[in-house]
């Protein structure tokens, strides 16, 4: 299965995926976590912390060679689980360019939805529990209003192709992978 998750930052959507790509067996690639795990002290180390530091998408031409390398590696054959990716519609668009030209295409876009003051408390916790350095207050505000300005419009995109399933992030984690669960078994 070809799945892309999206979700705005502190939705569960890194919960979820950790559950999803056990039970699917597919691979999960998270820009966030590639980007984060660039060398820093690399010349593109240095250009991606200057964004994600303060909250900001890294462009798109250092986030797809990133996407797309990975995708040509051998696990990713028979589908993955994009997690936070495309986060803008250039991305969504070129996404499909790739997936078109090797004949495959998007089965499911899983949009995560969650109140935004649980967004913020959710994420200020991780920032705490995880030491995460990209969340902190004027950083999440500055990653949420990314998000509902540059990722959100992406669900628009998916929903003219007719693939989206919603989903409440603003309930318990077990009944969110239930609802996943459900909603990709009546998509089959």
């Amino acid at each position: 299965m070809w799945i892309v998750f999206i979700g705005p930052p502190g939705a569960g959507k890194g919960t979820q995926c950790s559950r999803l790509v056990e039970a699917l067996r597919i691979p999960h690639l998270s820009t966030g976590d590639m980007l984060r795990d660039t060398n820093r002290d690399s010349a593109l180390g240095k250009v991606v912390a200057s964004y994600i530091d303060v909250g900001r998408l890294a462009p798109d031409y250092l986030v797809m060679p990133i996407v797309t390398k990975r995708l040509a590696e051998r696990d990713c054959q028979l589908g993955c689980l994009f997690d936070g990716f495309p986060r803008t519609v250039h991305q969504a668009e070129q996404l499909d360019e790739f997936l078109v030209e090797r004949e495959i295409r998007i089965d499911v876009v899983l949009h995560l939805h969650v109140a935004a003051d649980v967004l913020l408390s959710r994420l200020l916790k991780r920032a705490e529990l995880q030491n995460r350095k990209d969340d902190n207050q004027e950083t999440i505000s500055a990653r949420l209003e990314v998000y509902r300005t540059q990722t959100a419009p992406v669900l628009q995109h998916y929903h003219d192709q007719g693939n989206v399933l919603e989903i409440d992030g603003d309930q318990p984690a077990d009944r969110v992978f239930e609802d996943i669960l459900s909603g990709l078994n009546r998509r089959k």
